[in-house]
């Protein structure tokens, strides 16, 4: 048997619960992963609290887009991959019927890359989502360059401390957006070149006057909402591009109005393509060797925990990723 945590109803925390399933075997072209580690995502809070961006099958759901373990089972028709072989799973399309809150998953063998050696599982599981997605908006498609400069909103989150890796390690100029001024010392530590504090700076003039008044070539933004426009504002007129990579602000985000390219930027789109994802695997991989790329955790939680750790995800205090341990 494996422990899973499902929820039968939207809503608190409180709704998730941790069953006991049988664990189901690889069929062709699968194999079986035992979990050590998965990250808990804001995607992860909005299916559970029933603001997914997609219908989800209730009862009996389940959670969880990312995970890190080592195969214990193989499929007929498997090649390259041996029980034993620590791996990361990069895409889980059908969370909500094989989420990553387990003991044990089985997924296509296409779905998974090899775990980058110096990286343990609580960073490992901290790794997959956050980096993917920020290279994918900003190096597949926004075409970063070396001496880009690149505004980055919540660039307290996983998303955002991704983000500012890359963009350093591309040579790129990266500008932390962030909300508390608390927070500023971590970011800068985190490799950010200026920090824009939105308590009482001006996103619009600080940008400008940190890039010689030209704007951001690039503003990668996991925010949305009505601050939308200034961050479009912040950016280089004509040639500038606003990709937008999540939606941490409900309220309706007005269409800016700056002559700017707007990407709306799904990570699927990349995570489900096996091309891009080997592109994402060798630049991770060559990032995390050099050390140039390294997740950073703020707290770790176990599966047992698993109610906690969405109460301290839902506060937003954290700076970096929530892992829960299996």
């Amino acid at each position: 048997m494996s422990r899973v945590v499902v929820f039968d109803e939207t809503g608190a925390p409180e709704v998730l619960r941790i069953v006991d399933e049988p664990v189901g075997d690889p069929g062709a072209g699968e194999v079986r992963i035992e979990i050590e580690a998965v990250g808990i995502n804001r995607l992860d809070q909005m299916m559970r609290a029933g603001m997914s961006p997609r219908p989800i099958r209730l009862p009996h759901a389940r959670l969880g887009i990312e995970a890190t373990g080592t195969i214990d089972a193989v499929g007929s028709g498997v090649e390259g991959w041996v029980i034993g072989d620590a791996v990361i799973v990069t895409a889980v399309p059908d969370m909500d019927s094989n989420g990553t809150y387990a003991e044990h998953i089985v997924v296509p063998v296409d779905r998974i890359v090899a775990r980058p050696d110096g990286l343990d599982a609580t960073g490992a599981a901290a790794l997959w989502v956050a980096y993917s997605t920020a290279y994918g908006a900003l190096v597949e498609k926004a075409a970063m360059r070396p001496g880009h400069h690149v505004l980055i909103t919540a660039a307290s989150s996983a998303v955002g401390l991704a983000a500012i890796q890359i963009a350093n390690q591309i040579g790129a100029i990266p500008l932390a957006v962030t909300r508390s001024a608390a927070k500023k010392d971590a970011l800068l530590a985190a490799g950010a070149a200026a920090v824009i504090v939105t308590d009482h700076d001006d996103v619009v003039e600080a940008t400008h006057r940190y890039t010689n008044g030209a704007g951001a070539d690039i503003v990668l933004d996991s925010v949305m909402g009505p601050g939308l426009v200034d961050v479009a504002n912040a950016a280089k007129h004509f040639s500038g591009v606003l990709i937008t990579v999540g939606w941490l602000d409900p309220r309706p985000a007005p269409y800016p109005a700056s002559p700017i390219t707007m990407i709306r930027y799904m990570s699927f789109e990349h995570t489900l393509d096996p091309v891009v994802v080997h592109r994402i695997a060798a630049f991770l991989t060559a990032g995390i060797r050099t050390g140039a790329l390294r997740p950073i955790i703020d707290t770790v939680f176990t599966l047992d925990d698993i109610v906690a750790a969405h109460h301290y995800l839902e506060q937003g205090h954290h700076t970096g990723k929530i892992v829960a341990t299996i």
